[in-house]
């Protein structure tokens, strides 16, 4: 297993960044983990740019100072602060229309043991109205990690995006860029680990250990990528 730290300049280079981890992953036939900051953005999904308010919706988010970015995947608009937390596992794969659910359910389960340690008792699901609305969340008084999943022929990557302390910002982005693609969305339905008294520092430790489970993995720099 190999460890990934750091973060690139731009969300587009950081997104960059994770295809060829997955291409690394893919052709090395080792699994990957990674807990990091991107780069303040918006993150559009597939649906989203179909929207008619879609083009408003990316006006708005750059209003706010956000650069707007299109993922490949579907799902709503997420906003990275430069605070907020991405993590993902990348697995090498022999067959991607196997094993979606038990990698959903190993990465939800390591993030509930990470938040635990850090003093979060979060729960499945997530309250109505969440922004980037999904069935694999955690929340605690409102959402505070999302899960996704996205595979190729011969790698899997299975990511999240966990709200630390910057759920006041994020309601507000959200907040406006949902107003313009239609989506329903409750500011208050947004958490943090702040907000749930959980200790902010020790967040991403906690994910790299629980991420490595009874792995002890070798540093892969992102140069070597």
């Amino acid at each position: 297993m190999r460890l990934v730290r750091g973060t690139a300049k731009t969300a587009e280079t950081d997104r960059e960044t994770s295809r060829r981890i997955l291409e690394w992953v893919a052709e090395h036939e080792e699994t990957a983990i990674r807990a990091w900051q991107p780069p303040r953005h918006v993150a559009f999904g597939r649906r989203d740019a179909i929207e008619s308010g879609y083009d408003e919706a990316v006006r708005r988010a750059r209003r706010h100072n956000y650069p707007a970015v299109e993922r490949s995947v579907g799902g709503r608009a997420v906003a990275y602060t430069g605070t907020t937390v991405a993590f993902a596992r990348y697995e090498p794969i022999e067959d991607g229309r196997a094993g979606i659910d038990d990698r959903y359910d190993a990465l939800t389960a390591d993030v509930e043991r990470a938040l635990r340690a850090v003093g979060v008792d979060a729960t499945r699901g997530e309250p109505p109205n969440s922004f980037c609305p999904g069935d694999h969340s955690l929340q605690d008084g409102g959402k505070v990690v999302g899960l996704a999943q996205r595979v190729t022929a011969d790698a899997a990557i299975t990511s999240g995006v966990l709200v630390l302390d910057d759920h006041e910002e994020i309601a507000t982005v959200i907040g406006d860029v949902y107003d313009a693609l239609g989506v329903p969305f409750d500011p208050d339905s947004v958490g943090s680990v702040e907000l749930a008294g959980g200790d902010v520092e020790g967040v991403i430790p906690a994910l790299e250990t629980a991420l490595a489970g009874d792995e002890s993995p070798t540093a892969l720099p992102l140069r070597q990528i």
